[in-house]
């Protein structure tokens, strides 16, 4: 998963992403880098276009904000949707399928 956060954010500071940016990255977070999923990972985006598979992704919703009251110093009961850990599953399969 380090190798695509580091896919990410290298494309966020428009950098290249390529191999040695990749393990350059990993290797800052203090992670050990597997040269053979570098490999796999830079050879899986060399056709993808980085910003429309970001946009085409499941995005989680986050909970909703607390009621106004609770600002005030009422006791506001905090809720979470019941199908939120389906949610989280189905945007971890499509960024999965996204970068192979």
């Amino acid at each position: 998963m380090e190798y695509v956060y580091a896919a990410l954010l290298l494309h966020k500071l428009d950098k290249e992403v390529n191999e040695a940016n990749i393990s350059s990255v990993v290797k800052a977070s203090g992670a050990d880098v597997n040269e053979a999923q570098v490999k796999a990972l830079v050879a899986a985006l060399a056709d993808v276009n980085i910003d429309e598979a970001v946009k085409a992704a499941p995005v989680a919703v986050a909970a909703a904000a607390a009621p106004a009251d609770a600002a005030a110093g009422g006791e506001a009961k905090k809720e979470e949707p019941k199908d939120m850990g389906k949610t989280e599953e189905a945007a971890m399969e499509g960024l999965s399928s996204l970068f192979g």
